[in-house]
């Protein structure tokens, strides 16, 4: 099995909760970025907004995103640690900007950006607290009590 139990483990705990497909432990790969499983597909809608939502994210990071004139849903991809975020992304920069950055309770960090030059919004989760690496608005426990 590729990625290791920590990756199997963050997709059914933030992936297979509102899913509309079965889960196969076989079937999620490494796609040279990070992690993400493949036949991800979020089941789970709120009317009249916010529509689809990931149902096992966090609110603020749960939201899908306008993904214009693409019929894939956004993709989470999932890092085993910093390092292997920076080792196979690189860096957030003008060309992939984060945005919000959170750590859960499990010491995950989730980033939340956009891709300015091809009009893409990206979600990442990194599987250990990362916070003091990434330079963007950190988003608190309070503001996600906060948010609709």
């Amino acid at each position: 099995m590729k990625g290791g139990i920590k990756v199997l483990e963050a997709i059914k705990k933030y992936q297979v909760i509102g899913c509309v497909s079965d889960f196969d432990e076989t079937n999620f790969k490494q796609d040279g970025v990070g992690y993400e499983w493949s036949e991800h597909h979020p089941g789970t809608i709120v009317f009249p907004y916010p529509g689809l939502i990931f149902l096992g994210m966090p609110k603020g990071f749960n939201h899908l995103g306008c993904m214009q004139g693409n019929k894939e849903y956004l993709k989470i991809i999932i890092f085993e640690s910093y390092k292997h975020f920076k080792n196979t992304y690189g860096e957030y920069n003008k060309f992939n900007i984060s945005c919000w950055k959170y750590k859960n309770k499990e010491g995950h960090t989730f980033v939340r950006g956009l891709s300015p030059r091809v009009n893409y919004p990206f979600l990442h989760i990194i599987l250990e607290n990362c916070l003091n690496k990434i330079n963007c608005l950190e988003i608190t426990e309070q503001d996600l009590e906060s948010m609709d």
